[in-house]
């Protein structure tokens, strides 16, 4: 009898541990999300003024700044990691036609304000990827934990279910946009 009731009570302890650590686990996942969410919004709030930046110097290429405009509104009204990632792509595909547009100025490429959000769009782009990374490495763990046996079990048993992983679905834009100019006499 009384290793019954030792039995059961390492089995309950087993269980409040394996559950605390899925807890632990989904809460990671949740500030991982949260920090690729803040990183992607500094990233739309840039977008407007490099957008208005660009306007100034090739107006007429309003098809280009449209689509940078749209693929930003169409990707701040997204939620979670499957959706967002497509947006994503959109955005970063728009991102590369606006700054391949930008090289065709070169008095655009002597703006000092250009070049700062130039260069802090590249900033943003670095600790979007980062954050990305580690929301990544956080649903690993999580989805690890909640396939191996016998945190499965629990997991099951508590609803906790797999997250999905932020992934670009091109291969060409899997690299950043690119917003580097050369300046100066050519």
């Amino acid at each position: 009898m009384q290793y019954a009731v030792l039995v059961l009570i390492l089995i309950a302890l087993l269980i409040v541990f394996i559950y605390n650590a899925l807890v632990r686990l989904r809460v990671q996942c949740d500030n991982a999300w949260a920090d690729v969410d803040v990183q992607l919004k500094r990233r739309y709030d840039l977008i407007p003024n490099l957008v208005e930046t660009v306007k100034g110097y090739a107006a007429h290429e309003k098809g280009t700044l449209e689509a940078v405009v749209d693929a930003r509104n169409r990707a701040m009204s997204v939620q979670g990691a499957a959706g967002r990632a497509e947006v994503e792509d959109a955005l970063s595909g728009a991102l590369r036609q606006l700054f391949a547009l930008a090289e065709q100025y070169p008095q655009l490429k002597a703006v000092e304000s250009f070049n700062q959000l130039q260069g802090t769009l590249t900033e943003i782009e670095d600790t979007v990827q980062n954050a990305r990374r580690y929301y990544n490495a956080a649903v690993r763990d999580l989805n690890t934990r909640i396939a191996q046996f016998p945190s499965n079990l629990i997991a099951n048993g508590f609803g906790f279910t797999s997250r999905t992983f932020f992934e670009l679905s091109e291969t060409a834009q899997r690299e950043a946009p690119a917003v580097r100019f050369v300046t100066g006499a050519h």
